[in-house]
């Protein structure tokens, strides 16, 4: 079955004891992680007992499949439920979940992190969507509502007071990325340290503008097809030091809000009211750039580019080829579509 933030919430505060394992995935990493803890914590309140908490990696079970088949009937020495965290897991889980999982007696919780590796197209999540005993979160980047909950979520955890001028600036400040944005809260916790409290000078002082990003210039150049411009703000990016897969990112967050805007129109809702619901205030002045983009780009289209912005990351992170080359060639190509698409 498919979760929406509400249902996580309502799920970690109790617990459907159908459910035998959850699929957390999609770009914003941030939140997936985020979601992958709440689940765990629902079952176990330590994370480190090693008698009802396992921790492992996808990479480490593909060589032996048995241990995880043998971690999930396991029971715990102490007879409380147990839990087992799966990081980095590919649609090759898919199969291996078949063969045992539903017909299992085990009470036990598997948590599924698939990173942004997965989409909707994708077997294993197809599989925890339509499957009564699975469930599957998507975490997809914040939109401005999103991440001004979060943030005042983070600093009440923290017991951390503020004035509503300095929130509005750490909230103006902040990405759709959750990762970068929790980040960033702790720079500004770890500042205002035993004062518990923040203004407007201490946000100025240690949270980073992410608003001036050229990241979001480079997305629209991409998908608008403006190759010069896309591959100068390329360069800029790489000049300032951002990571190959930062930048990777950025563009799948475009692709996703093109994709919000695209599933908008099929509801009746035309390109230029879609782009002011699904895009940052921030970049009003794209507003115009964003409505071509979502009557041009079909979901087909954008779906294939979330596959290669897929396999851009997955190569970045797992093949000895320049990330550098990788990304160029990234940008080339999608660039090339965005102009026959916007430019024809």
């Amino acid at each position: 079955m498919i979760f929406k933030a509400a249902q996580v919430e309502s799920y970690c505060k109790k617990p459907d004891m159908n459910i035998k394992a959850v699929l957390v995935y999609g770009p914003n990493e941030g939140l997936a992680a985020e979601y992958a803890r709440k689940f765990a914590l629902s079952v176990v309140a330590d994370l480190n007992d090693p008698f009802c908490a396992v921790d492992m990696s996808w990479d480490e079970v593909k060589r032996d499949v048995g241990r995880l088949v043998g971690e999930y009937n396991a029971q715990s020495l102490l007879a409380g439920r147990r839990v087992i965290l799966l990081r980095d897991a590919d649609n090759d889980l898919t199969k291996v979940l078949q063969s045992f999982i539903e017909e299992s007696k085990s009470d036990t919780l598997l948590v599924v992190n698939g990173g942004a590796t997965l989409n909707n197209r994708s077997s294993l999540v197809n599989y925890f969507n339509t499957e009564k005993f699975l469930a599957a979160a998507a975490c997809y980047e914040d939109r401005d509502e999103g991440v001004a909950t979060s943030a005042r979520q983070m600093l009440t955890e923290n017991q951390i007071t503020y004035t509503r001028e300095a929130f509005e600036l750490l909230c103006s400040r902040l990405s759709n990325d959750r990762k970068s944005n929790i980040n960033e809260i702790d720079k500004l916790v770890t500042y205002v340290g035993s004062k518990k409290h923040f203004d407007i000078e201490d946000v100025r002082k240690t949270v980073f503008d992410a608003s001036v990003s050229a990241a979001d210039d480079l997305g629209f150049y991409v998908f608008s097809g403006l190759k010069i411009k896309a591959l100068n703000a390329l360069k800029n990016l790489l000049n300032e030091g951002v990571e190959e897969v930062q930048i990777v990112r950025a563009l799948s967050r475009h692709a996703n809000m093109l994709l919000e805007g695209k599933a908008l129109t099929e509801d009746g809702i035309n390109a230029g009211e879609a782009i002011k619901k699904v895009l940052s205030k921030r970049l009003f002045y794209r507003y115009d750039m964003g409505e071509r983009q979502i009557s041009a780009w079909s979901k087909d289209r954008l779906f294939d580019a979330m596959s290669l912005l897929y396999k851009a990351e997955r190569d970045c992170k797992t093949t000895n080829y320049p990330s550098v080359e990788i990304v160029n060639y990234l940008v080339l190509t999608l660039t090339a579509a965005g102009a026959k698409l916007l430019h024809r």
